[in-house]
């Protein structure tokens, strides 16, 4: 890399890492301003006898422990139209102080002059992929980005009410609390029903279909749930639509399904499927059924998907800002603007779409299919 490609460079990831401090402070100063009430309650059952120094520290430490996890998180969103941003102020500078008239007056061309930039996106792009797979996916990590002011010092997943879910048998699963640390439902119901979605509905023959499953307690193992204080509710009804008085089954000491822990913390979490790793979604692809299978497909070659799709993005833009004479910059960022936000959200959105006759892996590349000869053209029609 010569002086030139190193000089570029390092302007370009100076305003790389610039933009992402001015992004972060924005946003966790419009948290702290909306949730500054929940700050102070959970700081005051923490110390309720501090004094104002120490109060106002325990807040300012209350935010860092809240808000570094979830800047890692940020980071991952973000970097796509940071890179398009520093891309346009770092070529503005150029050409602003006429340096770039010097590189063509030297014989070095646009296209040569965009190499540095590529290469500082491509390892930011790299980066983030690292901050995916190793990082935010760490189970000691993945558990704080779940929190909200009131969970300040916690470093464990908090306990939450599972709320009629279906598994891939038919059955709905309703537990009163669920660990996902220790993998234990407690106060646990289990619906069994029928083809047409109702839980006993219909005149069952022979006696002991439809049923409800009550347990105390379930403990995860494996490929499903041990329970223990188990008992059975028959829900089958006799021809006159009454009770049929039939002696209940006894319960099943296990119950296998494809609701485990993880998925019940998918289906609670939104955001936790985008910070397991390549490995985890993988296991969870082979273990799910295939609702969840294909949105999990989605989720994994998605990133691939986005990935490519902000580097054409980027290779997009550049022609606004990388011109051979001076130009009014205000008016190419504006002309540059939608064209990139329609790049880098289009990327987004259409890689978490399910297109019909399309696999999961192959629909999420539809952005790249379509941003990939809109890219060539745009560098083919640079002027240098």
């Amino acid at each position: 890399m010569n002086t030139l490609d190193r000089y570029i460079a390092r302007q370009y990831l100076f305003n790389v890492i610039a933009l992402l401090v001015v992004l972060f402070s924005f946003v966790v100063a419009v948290d702290v301003s909306l949730n500054i009430d929940k700050y102070i309650e959970a700081v005051a059952k923490m110390d309720p006898d501090a004094g104002a120094i120490r109060r106002t520290a325990l807040i300012a430490l209350g935010v860092i422990d809240i808000w570094w996890p979830k800047l890692l998180q940020l980071f991952n969103y973000m970097v796509g139209l940071v890179l398009v941003a520093a891309m346009g102020f770092t070529f503005t500078q150029l050409v602003r102080h006429r340096e770039m008239v010097a590189v063509l007056a030297g014989g070095i061309s646009l296209h040569r002059a965009a190499r540095p930039v590529l290469l500082v996106a491509i390892g930011v792009m790299a980066l983030r992929w690292i901050n995916s797979e190793v990082v935010l996916s760490n189970p000691a990590i993945a558990p704080l980005l779940t929190r909200d002011p009131s969970d300040i010092g916690k470093r464990s997943w908090a306990q939450f009410r599972v709320t009629l879910i279906p598994d891939a048998s038919g059955r709905v699963f309703l537990a009163e609390t669920f660990d996902p640390v220790a993998g234990v439902m407690e106060n646990l119901t289990v619906w069994e029903r029928d083809r047409g979605g109702a839980a006993g509905a219909e005149v069952i023959s022979p006696p002991g279909g439809q049923r409800a499953i009550h347990a105390a307690r379930a403990v995860w193992e494996t490929d499903g749930w041990v329970l223990s204080g188990a008992w059975v509710q028959p829900l089958a009804l006799s021809e006159g639509g009454t009770a049929t008085g039939e002696v209940p089954p006894p319960p099943p000491a296990k119950i296998q399904t494809d609701l485990s822990p993880e998925v019940l913390k998918l289906k609670r979490f939104e955001a936790f499927s985008q910070t397991l790793s390549w490995g985890q979604i993988s296991e969870l692809v082979r273990n799910s059924r295939a609702e969840v299978r294909e949105k999990l497909q989605r989720i994994r070659w998605g990133r691939v998907s986005q990935t490519l799709s902000s580097l054409l993005a980027l290779v997009i833009t550049m022609p606004f800002f990388l011109t051979r004479e001076p130009k009014n910059m205000m008016v190419q960022s504006l002309k540059c603007a939608p064209v990139g936000i329609l790049s880098l959200m289009g990327g987004i959105l259409l890689s978490s779409v399910a297109y019909p006759g399309l696999p999961p892996g192959f629909g999420v590349f539809v952005p790249v299919v379509i941003l990939c000869p809109i890219a060539i053209a745009s560098v083919s029609w640079m002027r240098t």
